[in-house]
């Protein structure tokens, strides 16, 4: 799909100030690759059309996985590579979502955080699922970490996608309880995953004043879960919306005024029905925003867990 304006653009504009605003010199080599993508900067090669017989330039990828303008392929190729590894179960769509005030550990201790919460949510819900009064049988859960609300500020959350149910010692398969309406009780899940969260960063190397510790103890932290998807493939298709999905597509970006140096881009207000809205930000603290987004060098933003794991295959149901 066309885009007028693109994130490359900004980032072009400002690219006397990404230094400036990135957060680390891994953070400066991301936007410089973006900025760069698909320009003379990466070299190119040519090809020759079998139709007219004309030449064409095509200018290299950045391949950066934070870049707009290189997701959509990354995303089919990971719909297709995972179509035959769902179960023909329902599925459950699960959020974890981190308070705010661990926001500055996450862009300080990025791996720590983003790696803690990971393990704490299938933690979690492993809990449950082992527990006979829940359900009794083994579980697996695909995770997806976005970092990300509609406005490019920071918000740490985890979208995982989980089978009604699970394994029984035996190898048979046991359905959720519930009819299918939810996998457990987002309540109960919630006071666990505090629990197991903090206790998880209390034994890390990162040194978080107790009086945060108190303040996030005492709110309710959110985990959001949506009624049972019934088709396998639909899941797919679901979940590959988050999969490659970085802070902002290029298609949301309506507006770039160089001159006043403002980009305008829509967004979703979820306090009023998710109504589309249009926000302004200039452009060098859309960059700063963009750039709060870039992750940790080597992490594994896509996780699979029990069941759903490289060690576990549809064959093993019996």
């Amino acid at each position: 799909m066309f885009c007028k304006h693109k994130v490359a653009d900004i980032l072009e504009m400002e690219q006397l100030q990404l230094k400036t605003l990135s957060l680390t010199s891994w953070h400066y080599r991301g936007l410089q690759a973006i900025r760069r993508c698909r320009t003379k900067a990466m070299g190119g090669h040519i090809d020759k059309c079998d139709c007219c017989q004309g030449l064409h330039i095509s200018y290299n990828s950045c391949r950066n996985r934070h870049c707009p303008t290189c997701q959509g392929h990354k995303r089919e190729q990971w719909i297709k590579a995972r179509e035959g590894e769902l179960l023909n179960v329902p599925y459950f769509h699960i959020v974890f979502t981190l308070p705010s005030e661990f926001n500055p550990y996450a862009l300080s201790h990025g791996k720590v955080i983003y790696s803690s919460l990971f393990r704490t949510a299938w933690q979690t819900l492993q809990q449950f699922g082992d527990n006979p009064k829940h359900l009794g049988a083994r579980l697996g859960m695909i995770a997806v970490l976005h970092t990300w609300g509609q406005n490019m500020s920071l918000h740490p959350h985890l979208h995982c996608i989980v089978p009604g149910g699970g394994l029984r010692k035996s190898g048979s398969w046991k359905s959720a309880k519930n009819n299918g309406k939810y996998l457990f009780n987002v309540k109960s899940m919630s006071k666990v995953f505090k629990a197991k969260f903090i206790a998880e960063l209390r034994k890390s190397e990162v040194k978080i004043p107790k009086k945060i510790y108190n303040t996030v103890y005492n709110k309710k932290w959110v985990i959001y879960a949506k009624q049972s998807f019934r088709s396998p493939k639909y899941v797919i298709e679901y979940l590959g919306r988050y999969t490659h999905k970085i802070a902002i597509s290029n298609h949301r970006i309506v507006a770039v005024d160089r001159k006043n140096k403002t980009v305008t881009f829509t967004a979703k207000d979820y306090r009023h029905q998710a109504k589309k809205i249009k926000l302004c930000l200039s452009s060098e603290e859309f960059v700063r925003r963009f750039a709060l987004h870039i992750l940790p060098k080597g992490f594994t933003r896509i996780r699979h867990y029990g069941i759903l794991s490289s060690s576990w295959k549809k064959k093993e149901i019996t």
